[in-house]
């Protein structure tokens, strides 16, 4: 699994951090959410799911 931020979408809310913390950051400019690593750890999957079912821009993505 991979995973995505739209920034066009994001708002930073930050529910995403919340989610996973592990594999997301809020940049310091903009406060839009960025992913540290594209490839999902299979231990992250569920967090991962949860970050994009809590998103409410529908930002996130997984592929």
């Amino acid at each position: 699994m991979k995973v995505r931020v739209d920034d066009g979408l994001c708002q930073g809310r930050a529910m995403c951090i919340l989610a996973c913390p592990e594999l997301f950051d809020l940049s310091d400019e903009d406060g839009h959410a960025s992913v540290r690593q594209a490839d999902v750890p299979r231990e992250l999957e569920a967090k991962i799911e949860q970050a994009v079912r809590g998103c409410p821009e529908g930002a996130i993505q997984t592929y």
